[in-house]
């Protein structure tokens, strides 16, 4: 079976035997790599008591931080994978009650439109607070709180802050053009017209796309020896 991010899964959709459960562990542990996040979570508030952010969260920091900080809403910026982290996720979710939504963002390709869209309309109607998640919590989770930002009224300024090295970030690999994407607002927008209109009126993502260069050492670096989504 292949899921998003190109890899092989051993995990077949069953979390109620227990080798079907076993094989969602070793999948989730050792194939998307939740060996890592186990104690590496990269969380943090983006506005404290409404959204925080970070990596795909195992279950049990998922349930420590729903504990903690009074979770409501759980937000995949993977989108569905079908892979042992995805049914894990769901699965403690629904035990601790939680909203969840299906929010599949890029991290190397011009952020879409109707997307976008779509998300400031879970942000609009979801219940807080919420958490959002990618794979590392340094890219989507970034882009989606930068976002998040913006939509609440927020500097471009201040939604770069979200993009940043201190959440492994790298602007100078594909993963930039979701800085370029901020910046483009800056340059086109800012002060001039709300952001969503913008999106909705001004934003061209194909252009974007084609204006994008990456730089091809740090890009190595992120996509073959981080193995990024």
């Amino acid at each position: 079976m292949r899921y998003a991010g190109g890899m092989d899964s051993i995990y077949k959709g069953d979390l109620v035997s227990k080798r079907g459960r076993r094989n969602a562990w070793i999948d989730a542990l050792f194939v998307d790599h939740a060996i890592f996040r186990l104690i590496w979570t990269n969380f943090a508030a983006v506005e404290p008591g409404v959204l925080y952010r970070s990596n795909h969260p195992t279950p049990g920091n998922l349930a420590a931080f729903t504990r903690k900080f009074g979770l409501k809403t759980l937000i995949n910026l993977r989108g569905r994978t079908h892979s042992g982290s995805d049914a894990l996720s769901h699965e403690m979710a629904r035990r601790l009650g939680l909203e969840f939504h299906d929010m599949a963002f890029e991290s190397r390709g011009a952020p879409h439109k109707e997307r976008i869209l779509r998300y400031a309309e879970i942000l609009r109607q979801m219940r807080a607070p919420a958490l959002i998640h990618c794979k590392s919590g340094a890219d989507r989770a970034g882009l989606a709180a930068g976002l998040f930002v913006l939509i609440n009224g927020g500097t471009v300024a201040q939604a770069m802050k979200q993009l940043s090295l201190r959440f492994g970030h790298i602007k100078q690999s594909k993963t930039g053009i979701l800085d370029a994407f901020f910046e483009l607002y800056r340059r086109t927008g800012e002060g001039r017209k709300p952001f969503l209109d913008w999106v909705r009126e001004d934003y061209d993502e194909a252009a974007l796309r084609n204006a994008f260069k990456e730089g091809k050492v740090a890009e190595f670096i992120n996509a073959k020896l981080l193995r990024r989504e």
